[in-house]
């Protein structure tokens, strides 16, 4: 079980709070006002902590220094940036993402190495598969046999400056292609994996848990 922290009590994010807490994670969700909560089902255990999303007490709180993962989907851009910007940097959240009304900024912030999702294509489901891997895994398409599947992997910080061709050669499959900076590359010979990039590989839905494991680790040489 993990430990989830939301920014926004809006309709996403309860629906954010719900799933996750049905999926057996414990959850704090932060809202400026307190009736935001009201979304809430009668039935929820997660805290509700009112105050400012990016305020390191409010965050603290929340228990954002023991968070593995935290999600800012309130209304405002600024606001959002700026909480993930705080949990990742001051509380070293490992996995964040901020809700982004204005495509214009998305790319801006992907090159802060923060994940965004454009709210024209916003949904509660495009934020869980950024803060769970099991949600990667599941991935974006399957081949009709079910045998492969083309999926979003994390990989280790180490892994940065390492070349696709030894990212496939590690993990035993393909880069189909990166996401860099709010676009999509097709990686050649002399690609490197760079901060901020998003990794999408084909791999055989057998081994998804394998290849995860493999990538969330230190490069096999770096460890030696």
């Amino acid at each position: 079980m993990a430990h989830f922290v939301i920014m926004g009590c809006g309709r996403v994010g309860a629906t954010l709070a719900h799933t996750l807490e049905d999926s057996g994670h414990s959850v704090a969700i932060i809202d400026q006002d307190d009736r935001a909560f009201r979304r809430l089902r009668s039935g929820f255990t997660g805290r509700k902590v009112t105050g400012v999303g990016f305020d390191r007490d409010t965050l603290k709180q929340a228990g954002c220094d023991e968070a593995y993962a935290f999600a800012a989907v309130s209304s405002g851009d600024n606001s959002n940036i700026l909480a993930t910007r705080v949990a990742r940097e001051n509380f070293h959240v490992p996995h964040v993402v901020a809700r982004i009304y204005d495509p214009g900024r998305a790319e801006i912030y992907q090159r802060l190495g923060i994940p965004t999702v454009a709210a024209v294509r916003w949904s509660a489901d495009q934020v869980l598969r950024r803060i769970l891997p099991e949600q990667h895994l599941a991935g974006d398409y399957r081949e009709p046999s079910g045998r492969l599947v083309l999926a979003e992997v994390d990989l280790h910080d180490k892994w940065i400056g390492h070349s696709i061709d030894a990212i496939e050669a590690a993990s035993g499959t393909r880069v189909a292609f990166l996401t860099r900076f709010g676009e999509g590359i097709l990686p050649g010979h002399g690609t490197s994996y760079q901060e901020g990039d998003t990794v999408h590989v084909m791999l055989e839905t057998s081994r998804s848990s394998e290849v995860q494991r493999i990538l969330a680790s230190v490069p096999a040489k770096e460890s030696e």
